[in-house]
Formats: structure tokens, C-alpha cells, sequence
């Protein structure tokens, strides 16, 4: 969808004029959409494509007739496996005009056109790409910190039990700080070749300002960093944790294997050629001895799974007599 946006009175308002300074914002595009772009605006099929290309990395080349800049922006939808991730905005610098073109909807234009963002200029068309772009960082941290906190109450259901899925969440937001780190690298070389070459004409102000929006680039890329360092070090801690309480489990299956196969030998051992023990006894004294059978084959597994690292209480206990006779000796 196609929407033309006009500033007036300081705020974006929409429009189907196109005479002025305009905003061409195209969003979740069409092929009929793909085809006004290219006759009424005179933009290239490829670039198009290369901007509706997932993948694609920031950049920013010169044509004839404008500039253009990619640039990765975060996106989060809620429906998806992973919910967190990365999309590229195409920016198309015009002399009385600027064109924006992404394949998805996405919480920064939101607030362009919501009139949520201060300083917003379409009388100053670079000023309004740093904007934009100062825009996306201020999303970037905010979605880091969700991230981030979204990961601490996966935690703490972890620690109360271990499940398959919270594990699959813990691996989903992995991920999304990979797209993460990956989209701002990107934006950060975009960031530098941008303050360093004229391809764009940005006035004192605007490079200040730019300076500044690589600052907060560099902040929210140390900060993927650390969630993601974090993330993966958790996920290793669980997965010792799943390892040991398996190695526990197969443990105790073992024990109790042995013990089984104790009472299994013994009768075993009888074939139907062999005359049983206790088949001339009563029943008041076979099925006795077959109890005590069952209850020492019990007592015996007890015994190799019980517990062998001394009780709390027994601890403390020991470490107050302890504490007792030391002072005691002071004493004397």
C-alpha cells in the first residue's frame, strides 16, 4: 500500500497531492504497488527487489535521479515462532521528495506517522533520514530490553522445572539477538560512510547528530553482545542441568536393574527339570519367605539409592558442635 503524507502546521498529515515536499511511505507491497513505483516514480525493478529482499545489507549508492540507502530496521510480531527480528527499509533521497519502501509494517514508521517523532522535518529531507534512522536505534534498545527481559522470566520457570518449552523460547530469542547484532553491524558501517563521504548533504547540526546516533548504534550492539553471551551461556547451564538429571535418572534405573536381577538368578537358576525350594512346605511358610525375599531385595536398593550427602540439618548441626568446641578451646 502506497500513502502520500504532507507536513502542515509541524504535523504529517495524509494526502493524495503530490505537488511540495512529500513523503512516499509504501508498505507491505504489492506487485500493483511495484508497478506504480516504476512508472510513477522512475525507480529501477532491481532496486526495488534488492529492497524487498530479506537479507539485504545497509547501504547506500547514488543513482541519476536520487539516492539510495538501505537500512536494517527491528520489527516484532507477536504471531511469529520468532518474534523478534530484522527487515530492510529503502530510503530514496529525490530532491523535493522521499520515498520509503519496506515489505512489512514496522513500529518505526508507526511513530513517523503517528506524529510521535519531535524535530520531523520534511522541509529538511536529510534531516528527516537522521531522524528516521535515530528512530530505529531508540527501537533497537527497546526491543534489547524486552529481550532481555523475557529471558530472565524464562529463567526462573526453568529453575522451577525444565521444559522443552521454555528451552525452544530461551533458542528463539537467541536468535533474534543474532538478527540483532548482525542488523546493527550493518548499520554502523551505513553510519560511517555516511559521516565520511557527501553522498548525502548533511549540515553541522545534522552530522552531530548523526555522531550521535552511531554512539547509541555502538551501545545497542554491546548490548546484543551481552544478552547474547549471557543467552548462551544459560542455554549451556541448562543443558548440563538436563544432562546431569539424566545421567541421575539412568542411574537409579541401573540400581534398581541390579537389584531385580538378584530375585530373577536365583529363580532362574530352578529349571522345570530342578525340584523348587519350599514346594513341600505350606503356603503359611512359602509365601513368607518369598515376602522377605521381596523386602530384603527392597531394603538392599534403599541402600545404594539413598542419599549420601549428609541432611541440612545435619550439616547445621554438626557445624554448630563444631563451633561449640572451638570456642570452648578459646576458653581454656
Amino acid at each position: 500500500m502506497i500513502t502520500l503524507w504532507k507536513q502542515e502546521n509541524r504535523k504529517l498529515v495524509e494526502t493524495d497531492n503530490r505537488e511540495g515536499r512529500i513523503w512516499v511511505d509504501a508498505r507491505n507491497v504489492t506487485r500493483e504497488d511495484i508497478r506504480t513505483l516504476e512508472a510513477d516514480y522512475g525507480i529501477d525493478t532491481e532496486i526495488i527487489m534488492d529492497i524487498l529482499d530479506q537479507d539485504e545489507l545497509s547501504r547506500i549508492d547514488r543513482e541519476d535521479d536520487y539516492t539510495l540507502m538501505i537500512v536494517r530496521l527491528p520489527i516484532f510480531i507477536s504471531a511469529n515462532e520468532v518474534s523478534y527480528f530484522t527487515i530492510p527499509l529503502g530510503i530514496l533521497l529525490f530532491p523535493e521528495m522521499i520515498v520509503t519502501i519496506c515489505w512489512a509494517d514496522c513500529e518505526v514508521l508507526n511513530d513517523l506517522t503517528n506524529n510521535r517523532v519531535r524535530g520531523l522535518s520534511l522541509g529538511d529531507l536529510p534531516a528527516f533520514v537522521v531522524r528516521v534512522l535515530t528512530r530505529a536505534d531508540l527501537i533497537f534498545l527497546r526491543y534489547l530490553k524486552e529481550i532481555n527481559r523475557r529471558s530472565n522470566s524464562i529463567e526462573l520457570e526453568l529453575q522451577k522445572s525444565v521444559r522443552n518449552n521454555e528451552l525452544i523460547q530461551l533458542l528463539n530469542l537467541e536468535k533474534s539477538l543474532t538478527y540483532f547484532t548482525t542488523s546493527l553491524k550493518s548499520n554502523q558501517l551505513l553510519f560511517e560512510k555516511l559521516m565520511k563521504t557527501r553522498l548525502i548533504q548533511l549540515d553541522e547540526e545534522d552530522r552531530d547528530w548523526l555522531e550521535d546516533v552511531a554512539i547509541d548504534n555502538r551501545q545497542a550492539i554491546e548490548m546484543a553482545d551481552i544478552y547474547s553471551n549471557i543467552l548462551s551461556g544459560m542455554m549451556d547451564a541448562f543443558a548440563s542441568v538436563i544432562s546431569n538429571n539424566l545421567s541421575i535418572v539412568m542411574k537409579r534405573l541401573t540400581v534398581i536393574n541390579l537389584v531385580l536381577m538378584i530375585p530373577t538368578m536365583i529363580t532362574s537358576f530352578f529349571g522345570m527339570n530342578v525340584r523348587l525350594p519350599f514346594s513341600d512346605m505350606d503356603m503359611l511358610i512359602s509365601v513368607p519367605a518369598i515376602l522377605g525375599i521381596c523386602l530384603l531385595s527392597s531394603f538392599l536398593a534403599m541402600f545404594l539409592l539413598r542419599d549420601k550427602k549428609p541432611r541440612r540439618k545435619d550439616a547445621d548441626a554438626a557445624e554448630r558442635k563444631r563451633l561449640r568446641r572451638k570456642n570452648r578451646a578459646v576458653q581454656v
